[in-house]
């Protein structure tokens, strides 16, 4: 399923249209506010080692659940957490990576 381009329209999962899909897409989009609150509170704390944890779980789970972006992004954030990018450059991927994932729709 193609991507929107528009960086405020939702993104929907590439298995949005299998019924087998469903409730695991469901309940992937419903458990991101928590996510994101995760992801926020780390950043804020620099609690980097969990918040590269988390960077890691997104890129495997998104992909898994049809949200590709959200792995890309996850995937960008991880990188920068191992080499130790300065924090300016980890915010803006904390940044890019809440944004995707409040555009996550089922």
């Amino acid at each position: 399923m193609p991507q929107p381009e528009s960086p405020t329209e939702p993104i929907r999962s590439e298995f949005a249209h299998d019924p087998d899909m469903a409730d695991l897409i469901n309940m992937f989009v419903e458990e991101m506010p928590s996510r994101i609150q995760s992801i926020a509170d780390c950043y804020r704390d620099q609690r980097l080692t969990e918040l590269q944890t988390i960077a890691h779980q997104l890129k495997g789970s998104g992909a898994g659940y049809g949200f590709e972006p959200v792995s890309l992004t996850a995937a960008q954030l991880e990188a920068s957490l191992k080499t130790h990018s300065d924090l300016e450059s980890i915010r803006d991927e904390v940044d890019a990576l809440i944004d995707i994932c409040r555009r996550l729709a089922p």
